[in-house]
């Protein structure tokens, strides 16, 4: 069987991640390496034995799909070019700069008829993939999501770079309408906010705290899940997870006990009342799983598990959460003004 041709456009860290992926997969054929910058270009081709390009208009028609690592300002015009052009894309996270730019880039790809992927790599994760599979349905969730300064994706704020892996997980497992958003967030090192909070209530009453920063001290990706019948405490940076359930007596237990002295506490202590379970993890590579799912879908002319139009739906409720800190912001300027 001949193997797919994949070029990868943007040679920066994530995009040099990619292309190794990509050289190691028996199904593919990376063909070409494409950055504005021409040194970063030849760099990244040179290890992985492929073409260095400075232009993405000038890959050649053996390129089938690509892997769009470009700065999040420049994934409208890329990704809608080279749909154009044939070529199916995997554009990274976020989808564009504003839902309109992501509304475009869908358009292109159903004009098209190919397969368009959201880089939403966190859906990848072990962790993730195992919750879901358990048929959980949180009612409330809380994710923390901090890091040190990146000292990159500067054109976008914290909520389009950092929060919205969040979003899409908090989307997925819960798979109901956003109907209300409430925000707050903070600017430190310029234009766009560096920390944020946000929280959402969906139309069958879940509810969702969303922590964002990139001004921490310290790395934490965990997310916290809660319902009538479990509780589970995920660790995404460390691919671990735990879920706790009552026991099915449980109510009944609470009700009879009646505490009597020192001697009667151990009859309900909570490891007693409740079953603890650490989650089945498989040992794999998030963007490996992430790469191999858009290969497949190109190759079999499908939808991949992550569409387009999923991360146009992250990106819709991040401007609302964008907007909500800016109307938050603008109050507490009209009220200081006041005074």
């Amino acid at each position: 069987m001949s193997r797919l041709g994949v070029a990868v456009v943007g040679a920066g860290r994530l995009g040099s991640i990619h292309a190794r992926i990509l050289s190691q997969m028996p199904s593919v054929k990376l063909e070409a390496i494409v950055d504005a910058n021409r040194e970063q270009a030849t760099k990244v081709a040179n290890e992985r034995g492929v073409t260095a390009f400075t232009d993405w208009r000038d890959l050649p028609p053996s390129v089938k799909a690509a892997i769009v690592a470009v700065p999040t300002t420049h994934h409208a015009e890329v990704a809608t070019g080279l749909l154009e052009r044939g070529i199916a894309c995997l554009v990274e996270k976020p989808l564009a700069s504003t839902p309109e730019e992501g509304r475009r880039i869908i358009a292109a790809a159903r004009a098209a008829r190919l397969p368009l992927m959201t880089g939403h790599v966190e859906r990848f994760n072990p962790v993730v993939t195992a919750v879901r599979q358990m048929g959980l349905k949180p009612r409330f969730l809380d994710a923390t999501r901090v890091s040190p300064f990146p000292f990159r994706s500067m054109d976008v704020g914290v909520v389009l770079d950092v929060m919205i892996h969040d979003l899409d997980i908090v989307l997925h497992l819960v798979g109901s309408e956003v109907v209300s958003v409430d925000a707050v967030g903070v600017n430190i090192t310029g234009d766009y906010e560096d920390l944020a909070s946000a929280r959402l209530v969906f139309a069958n009453g879940a509810v969702a705290n969303l922590t964002a920063s990139r001004l921490a001290l310290k790395t934490e990706r965990k997310l916290r899940l809660f319902a009538p019948d479990f509780y589970a405490s995920l660790d995404l940076a460390g691919k671990k997870g735990r879920v706790v359930r009552p026991a099915s007596d449980i109510v009944d237990r609470i009700r009879a006990f009646k505490p009597v002295g020192i001697d009667t506490i151990d009859a309900m202590r909570l490891s007693k009342a409740v079953s603890e379970v650490d989650l089945e993890i498989r040992d794999l590579e998030p963007l490996r799983a992430e790469d191999d799912e858009f290969v497949a879908s190109v190759v079999e002319g499908r939808d991949p598990l992550v569409t387009g139009e999923h991360g146009l739906a992250a990106m819709e409720v991040a401007s609302r959460i964008v907007a909500s800190i800016h109307a938050r912001l603008e109050s507490s300027r009209t009220a200081e003004s006041s005074l």
